[in-house]
């Protein structure tokens, strides 16, 4: 008998497979879910912050360790999530410097 796998778990299954290549970059301290809590993946019982999937791209929100350059780290996460997920807009959004 086939399984099928409904949008809501493919649509888990990406995020967390993104957020996982974001924290793996170096100089990324954290995923961050920006000032007011937007930049989530909203999923049955949990969410995960710091990765929003939209239609037309992706945000990413995070922190980066001192001392790292945020246009590096910028470019090492885009790079990343397009990776994952394909050749589509990302976003980043670096809300906080945190020391290390």
């Amino acid at each position: 008998m086939a399984t099928t796998v409904s949008a809501t778990e493919t649509h888990s299954a990406l995020a967390s497979a993104v957020a996982e290549a974001v924290l793996a970059c170096p100089g990324v301290a954290g995923l961050r879910g920006g000032r007011f809590g937007d930049i989530a993946t909203y999923l049955p019982g949990r969410r995960i912050d710091g990765v929003r999937l939209r239609p037309d791209g992706v945000t990413i929100g995070l922190a980066v360790h001192f001392g790292q350059s945020v246009f590096a780290v910028s470019a090492a996460v885009r790079l990343v999530v397009r990776d994952v997920i394909g050749d589509v807009p990302v976003d980043v959004a670096v809300d906080d410097v945190v020391a290390a």
